[in-house]
């Protein structure tokens, strides 16, 4: 097999922006209202280094001392991290104040804990709520009534800043397939922005992946999560 090269990469990175412009442009957005997260669990850092040098700014990592070690590896080029796996409560320490944006609040008790480290260090964490879109018994977050119902507990924690949601739907054959999850999910959105809580911001939505990402940004994705189709086939 035709070994990469750094050109490649680069040209994976250019084809992936191009097809967010071009998907904001069907969905009649200004492609500025869309970013690509570059997911790299299991990237090695100088990898990450040959993305970030073909136009890559955001990188989401899954895993906390995977992202510790790539953050010191690469902190010579400043890029911005989020967290996008699911967030440990006894790792919520490490990662209040290192990532600009938390991905998966997937409960009550993991915005509490957030919520208690953040006032601990004099900081607001940005985060986002995960939602379990299609309530699937495998997967983490809240249930779209659940939420809902904790919503007054979550507007009053002072030390987060609530950005807007997050999913993962179910896996699906055809990523058209994926649309109405997407779609819920900007309703779930709406109704939640239509509450007037001044603590609980709907401006992120956190969906869509290598597979989907187009269809996502047509329903309204402001983050798409992307890694196999820029850095190939995670090993694990």
């Amino acid at each position: 097999m035709e070994s990469e090269t750094d050109d490649s990469l680069a040209r994976r990175v250019h084809q992936i922006l191009d097809r967010i412009r071009c998907a904001a442009a069907r969905a009649g957005r200004s492609p500025e209202t869309v970013r690509l997260v570059a997911a790299t669990k299991t990237v090695p850092a100088e990898r990450i280094r040959e993305g970030l040098g073909a136009g890559l700014i955001l990188l989401g990592e899954n895993r906390m001392q995977e992202a510790l070690a790539k953050i010191a590896l690469l902190r010579d080029l400043s890029p911005r991290w989020h967290f996008i796996g699911q967030l440990q409560r006894r790792k919520v320490r490490d990662a209040v104040g290192t990532f600009e944006l938390i991905h998966s609040v997937d409960s009550v008790e993991l915005a509490q804990e957030i919520n208690r480290r953040a006032g601990d260090a004099g900081v607001k964490q940005a985060v986002l709520l995960e939602v379990n879109i299609a309530g699937e018994a495998s997967k983490a977050g809240f249930s779209q009534r659940g939420l809902m119902q904790a919503l007054g507990l979550l507007g009053d924690l002072p030390h987060l800043r609530i950005q807007g949601l997050m999913t993962i739907p179910p896996p699906v054959q055809r990523p058209e397939d994926a649309r109405p999850h997407f779609r819920d999910l900007r309703e779930l959105g709406a109704r939640i922005a239509a509450k007037d809580m001044s603590s609980l911001v709907m401006q992120e939505y956190s969906m869509g992946m290598s597979h989907d990402f187009e269809i996502a940004i047509e329903e309204g994705a402001t983050l798409v999560r992307v890694g196999t189709a820029i850095f190939g086939a995670r090993h694990v």
